[in-house]
This record gives C-alpha cells, sequence and structure tokens, in this order.
C-alpha cells in the first residue's frame, strides 16, 4: 500500500496529555481543576444508497453506505467496514449505527472510514450468505465478497486492499461475518461477529439454518455434508497464516437457552465461546470476546458494535506502519531480549534464549560476530538489562535457579545474580546471591563509577541480616570493582514489593523506583498497585521514599538521570495521576526532584493498554520513553506495537512513533514489558511474536525515524 493517500485522521490521531506539578512528596497529585465545556456535537457523515450491478453471481446487490465527515470536501481514501443484517432484516437495521460511526469519528476512537451496509433479500432474507446449492438458491457469497467489493472500490475513494478492508455482522450475519473474513483472507483482514448463529458440527433441529435453503442441495433445503463444509472450522483448517485474520467476538449473556438438553450446546453464547476457544488457537489468527449483558437484540449489538470497531480499527490501516527496525534473531523456543549495549566499535546484546539460556553476543559495524558468552546453567536463567561501564566493560543482572557462579551446587531456587564481562567477550566476575530458602531476583542494575554495580530486585525472604516485611521486599544491593557483596538493603511493607529499576542521579545519589500492592514504610497506600522512587546515599543510606499512586494499577518500570538533579521515572497508571485518563492504562513518566517530589507528571495513552518501558535522557535533557500499546497513536502494525515518544526537559511532547508486526511486539502474552534502549539512547531491543525463528524472537536495530523524517 506504500504511496496510497491515508486518512488525514489517521495520521493525526493523537493520544491525550496533561503535565501537573505535585508539591507533596509521597501524594498523589490533585487533577487539574477542569474547565471543559458540554462535549460539541460530532460532525455528522453522511448515508447514500446504491446498486452495484450484476457480476460474477449474476444478481445485482442494493445497499446503503455511511460516508464520513468530510467526504465530499477532500480526497483522502478510507477503510472500509462492511456489515451484515440478520435474517429477515433488511439494509435499514445497521443505519442505527451512524450516530455511533460520527461519535467514534469525531473522538480518535477510530479513524474516519466508509461503512457499507448491504441488502440480502434472497431466500426469504435467510440465506446465511453463503452461494447456496438449492435449486432455488443464489450465489450470495459471490455477490456480496467479490461483486460489491469491487463496486464498492471503484465508487468510492476506498483503499483497495485486504489491510483497508473488515466485515461485520450480528445474528446470521454474524455467520457471515465471520465466513467471509476467514474463507476470503485475501478480501478481508478482520472480522466483527456478533452474536452469531454459528453451530458445531450441525445446527440444531429447530434452527432456521436449515429451513431456507442456504445450506441445501437440490431440492432439499438442509444438506449436512454442505453446512460441514462450509462451517468455521473447516475454515480454519484451510486459513493462510500469511494473512493474518483478526475475529471480534461479543454475544449476549441472556441468549435464548434451548430447553432440548441435547443442544443446549447450542445456546449462541456457548457456541461463540467455542468459537473463540477455536479461533485463538489456530496460527494467523488473533480473536477477541465480549460477554455483554443482554439478549439476542440491539441492546447488545449497539455496545458491541462501538466496542468491536474501536477494536477492529487497530487491525486496519490505509497506509503502511513503520516495521521493527535492524534484525529479528531467535531460536526454536521462546526468546526474550535483555539488553542492548554499545562498546567500542562492538554492539552487544543480551538474549536469553528459549526462556531459560542467557546469553551475551558482540558484533562489529559490519554485522560480523565477533563473540558470544554464555551465562547460563542447566536450570532456568534469565538476565535483564544490559550496561556499558566506565571502564567498557559490561554488566549485567538477573537471576539463576542454578549454580551460575560455581558456589551454589545446592540451589533450587531463585538467586539474585550480576556479572561483569569485558568488551572482548571474557567473563571479568559473576556473583549470585540471595536467601537460599526464598526466591531472590535482579531486575536492573547500573554501573558504579569505580566499577562497581548497583543491583534491584525483589527477595522473598531475608538477605543481609535484615526480616522480611511481608510476601516480597524490594532489595538493593552494591557490589564493588571485584564483584563483592559489599552491602543489601531491603526495604517493603506487609505486601509484595518489587525494585524494578536503579540508577544513579547527577547528585551521584542511587535511586530506585519499582511497584507494591500495599504501603512502603513511612508512605501511604492509595488502593490497588503503587508506584515508588527512593533514594539511597553510596554506602546504603536511605535518604527519602516517596510513593506515587491511585485506586488503580500503578508501576514504574524504569528510571534515568535528569541533567542537573532528580530523575525521571516512567512506568503506567490505571488511574489518574495525571490531568486525565484516556482509558484503560495509561504510559507514564514523572520527573521526581532530589527532595523525592514529583516536578511534573505526565500522562498518555490510548484507550487500550499503554506502558512505558524503559527511558532515557540525553544531556540536553530530552527524554526518550520506549514502551507499547495495542491502540493506535500513529498508523498499528497490529496486535500490540512499540511506541517511542520524546519529550522536552519539562515534559512536553514532541514526538511519538509507533512501529511493529502484526503479532505482539514489545510485551508478552502478559503484558509485561520486554524493552531495553541502549545507554545511548540510540538503539533499541525487544520481543516480537512476528518472528519466523520461534514463537518468541528478539530485534534489536536503531530507533526508526517518524514518518514526517522520511
Amino acid at each position: 500500500m506504500t504511496g496510497r493517500n491515508r486518512a488525514t485522521a489517521l495520521a493525526a490521531a493523537s493520544l491525550l496529555l496533561a503535565a501537573v506539578h505535585v508539591t507533596t512528596s509521597g501524594s498523589s497529585p490533585e487533577p487539574a481543576a477542569s474547565s471543559a465545556s458540554p462535549t460539541p456535537e460530532p460532525a455528522h457523515g453522511t448515508v447514500v444508497t446504491g446498486t452495484a450491478p450484476a457480476g460474477a453471481a449474476g444478481v445485482p446487490v442494493e445497499y446503503a453506505a455511511y460516508l464520513p465527515a468530510g467526504y465530499d470536501d477532500g480526497s483522502d481514501e478510507y477503510a472500509t467496514i462492511y456489515l451484515l443484517h440478520g435474517r429477515g432484516d433488511t439494509m435499514a437495521a445497521w443505519q442505527q449505527v451512524t450516530a455511533d460511526l460520527d461519535q467514534l469519528i469525531a473522538d480518535g476512537t477510530v479513524p474516519p472510514l466508509i461503512a457499507v451496509m448491504p441488502d440480502a433479500p434472497w431466500s426469504d432474507r435467510g440465506n446465511w450468505y453463503v452461494d447456496s446449492q438449492h435449486t432455488d438458491g443464489t450465489a450470495v457469497e459471490t455477490a456480496l465478497s467479490g461483486d460489491l467489493v469491487a463496486h464498492v472500490d471503484a465508487t468510492y475513494r476506498t483503499v483497495a486492499d485486504r489491510d483497508a478492508r473488515a466485515v461485520g455482522g450480528y445474528s446470521m450475519g454474524g455467520y457471515g461475518a465471520l465466513r467471509y473474513a476467514l474463507a476470503h483472507q485475501e478480501v478481508f483482514a478482520a472480522g466483527m461477529v456478533l452474536s452469531p448463529a454459528v453451530y458445531v458440527p450441525l445446527p440444531p433441529a429447530d434452527s432456521s439454518a436449515r429451513e431456507f435453503g442456504g445450506f441445501g442441495r437440490g431440492d432439499a433445503l438442509f444438506d449436512d455434508d454442505v453446512y460441514t463444509s462450509l462451517n468455521y472450522p473447516a475454515l480454519l483448517d484451510a486459513v493462510d497464516a500469511e494473512l493474518t485474520t483478526h475475529l471480534f467476538i461479543a454475544v449476549g449473556d441472556d441468549e435464548w437457552a434451548n430447553p432440548a438438553p441435547e443442544d443446549a450446546q447450542h445456546d449462541i453464547d456457548f457456541e461463540s465461546a467455542r468459537l473463540y476457544n477455536t479461533a485463538r488457537r489456530v496460527d494467523g489468527v488473533t480473536a477477541e470476546l465480549r460477554i455483554l449483558d443482554g439478549g439476542h437484540d440491539w441492546d447488545v449489538w449497539r455496545p458491541a458494535f462501538r466496542e468491536g470497531l474501536a477494536d477492529l480499527a487497530g487491525h486496519l490501516r490505509t497506509t503502511d506502519p513503520l516495521p521493527l527496525p535492524g534484525d529479528i534473531t531467535g531460536t526454536g523456543g521462546d526468546d526474550r531480549a535483555g539488553g542492548v549495549a554499545v562498546t567500542g566499535d562492538l554492539t552487544v546484546t543480551a538474549v536469553t534464549e528459549g526462556g531459560a539460556d542467557p546469553v551475551l553476543t558482540a558484533h562489529d559495524g559490519d554485522g560480523a560476530q565477533r563473540w558470544a558468552l554464555p551465562l547460563a546453567t542447566p536450570a532456568a536463567d534469565r538476565l535483564y538489562g544490559l550496561h556499558t561501564g566506565p571502564d567498557g566493560d559490561l554488566y549485567t543482572a538477573g537471576y539463576t535457579r542454578g549454580d551460575l557462579d560455581g558456589q551454589h551446587p545446592a540451589n533450587a531456587r531463585d538467586d539474585a545474580v550480576a556479572a561483569r564481562v569485558t568488551a572482548a567477550g571474557q567473563l571479568d566476575w559473576v556473583t549470585q546471591f540471595g536467601d537460599p530458602a526464598a526466591a531472590d531476583r535482579g531486575y536492573a542494575s547500573v554501573p558504579a563509577p569505580d566499577g562497581g554495580l548497583y543491583v534491584a530486585g525483589y527477595t522473598g525472604g531475608s538477605v543481609g541480616g535484615t526480616t522480611n516485611a511481608g510476601d516480597k521486599d524490594a532489595l538493593l544491593a552494591r557490589l564493588g570493582p571485584d564483584g563483592e557483596l559489599l552491602w543489601t538493603r531491603q526495604l517493603g511493607g506487609a505486601g509484595e514489593d518489587k525494585a524494578l529499576a536503579v540508577t544513579i542521579g547527577a547528585d551521584r545519589r542511587v535511586y530506585v523506583a519499582g511497584v507494591t500492592s500495599q504501603a512502603m514504610p513511612g508512605a501511604t497506600a492509595h488502593g490497588g498497585l503503587d508506584a515508588w522512587v527512593a533514594r539511597f546515599t553510596a554506602d546504603g543510606g536511605q535518604d527519602w521514599l516517596s510513593q506515587f499512586g491511585t485506586a488503580e494499577s500503578d508501576q514504574f518500570t524504569a528510571l534515568a538521570p535528569l541533567p542537573t538533579q532528580g530523575v525521571v521515572a516512567v512506568g503506567h497508571t490505571g488511574g489518574v495521576l495525571g490531568a486525565v485518563s484516556a482509558g484503560g492504562n495509561d504510559q507514564l513518566a514523572v520527573a521526581v526532584t532530589s527532595s523525592g517530589r514529583a516536578r511534573w507528571i505526565i500522562q498518555d495513552g490510548t484507550d487500550g493498554d499503554d506502558r512505558a518501558a524503559a527511558v532515557h535522557v540525553g544531556a540536553d535533557g530530552t527524554i526518550t520513553v520506549a514502551g507499547h500499546t495495542d491502540g493506535r497513536v500513529g498508523v498499528s502494525a497490529g496486535g500490540v506495537d512499540v511506541v517511542v515518544s520524546t519529550l522536552g526537559n519539562r515534559g512536553e511532547m514532541r514526538e511519538r512513533i509507533q512501529f511493529g508486526t502484526r503479532e505482539r511486539d514489545g510485551a508478552d502474552e502478559w503484558d509485561e514489558s520486554n524493552l531495553y534502549l541502549s545507554g545511548d539512547g540510540r538503539l533499541i531491543t525487544g520481543l516480537t511474536f512476528g518472528g519466523r525463528h520461534g514463537l518468541g524472537d528478539v530485534f534489536t536495530g536503531p530507533l526508526p525515524l517518524p514518518p514526517s523524517a522520511g
């Protein structure tokens, strides 16, 4: 699709952005006072009617089409969704959602698009949208998926590409939408399947699917073999995994309950759940399922349409997305990124291969491998972060369930580990530490000025003689230049506390940040999970701790020092820490002063799940934040994409780019971030499920340029 026009609003879709000042360390900031005026009436699209002339199917197709506001005044090309009505209905049924389309577009929830609502009068409006083999049948599927689509693309300014085309429907139309999305992957990229009249293996005896000849043959109104050959299990067996297809499935919880015990499994809510759990296990198909309050009517279909269209919008595009940068590498297993660093002329990556075997690999400027160093045991091991020290050596930390340092032969629990590796790929030292009877992990590290290392993580027990305060305690450790464990600090409350980030500020103090489920010592809990930041002296003395939170889940995941004083902490919030929430989880960036106060707070995101995972601050104060979203801030590649934001030194948003594959990038299946920036902020590495080496692969490369810099 390179070179096609794209809808203006798709390129301009933006996130909500807010900056507020707080004056009390450790407290949630008050939302900014609202001066919002009443929501203006959205611009209205228009509905036109037309007729696609008879084509391969031999019948004309009447339709209504929703054209977005501004269509007549512009030249943009648009994505298209085809909406199929239920049995007995007409093309007028779907026209009641035009107000929803106006609002969704005005809100920026979906880009402007064209909605085509065909009429399907054949077989007494019970044709099930298939090419009927009945004596009186019609080639409905050919008429709609072929003739109508060709006519619409020739008549309106559409992007005539499967990536910009979806199909939706309810009841019988839900069956049709499902079939078209799977049987015609070259035409449609996604399907909205609402209360679908689908049955496996065959419809119940009283189903109208048996009555109108859609699944008939000759004079018989219904034929078992015809139905089975057209049904979704047969289609899923033949799916082309290269043409990825997304399904949004929704159904009411009050669907009619079939009184015949043998047909209970054919209740549409049961069948919808079966469809979802079958489809999501097929390579090349992704699916979402929603159970709404209501029955087989518009009380379910209208809200499901709104949510479904927002979901499908992330899988449609009118221009090409930015791809992942650099190279994608991997094994046949489930790999995870562990960091990227530059030393001399070498780029070094840390990858945990197969989910359990970390290895550091160095490549020169020509891409040739110079060395590889495994840091693994026969048990499970993992690294989190890779850094270049002041001496050019490399530092990392993580955990092992084995004996990584050769001094823990009986270890059977997670131990925190730290290592120093020379630029030539030689292991200088590795240190393993923790409570032998509990789980301990290192989640972050930062090189110390003297060649040692600070490691942050957690312990489930007691390290260094400190009594555990609860479930897990946050842990900060200081290692000397030779790897000797100099001191540890353990802090936490009665709940689960983890340190997820550590850095050294311009004031030479050590800053640690993470997440807690209750109150950290001397702080106040706000509900859900809270984020926190603490500052320590070089010898382990605690200066202060500030806890930030809402009633929802809040977390700090990464830290970077600001040029003059304090740090910027990034992560996510499910509530309102800035001025306003965009919905779901929002990315979070907080400038924390050297006294523990929030100088400014930036909260931004889509109405989906947005999380910041890594941060870098340049010498001029420019802040680069890497995170991931399942929403749209530019052009969505599909699934979960990587988002890189550039902020000014006062938190003002300067640039935001989104890139990825059709699959999940930057986060695992549990939405745990797996992204790292290099120490100079020029390289990014992370997890992708869009590779072809194994279940999870790793991408590494330079930060891509925004489209405007093309």
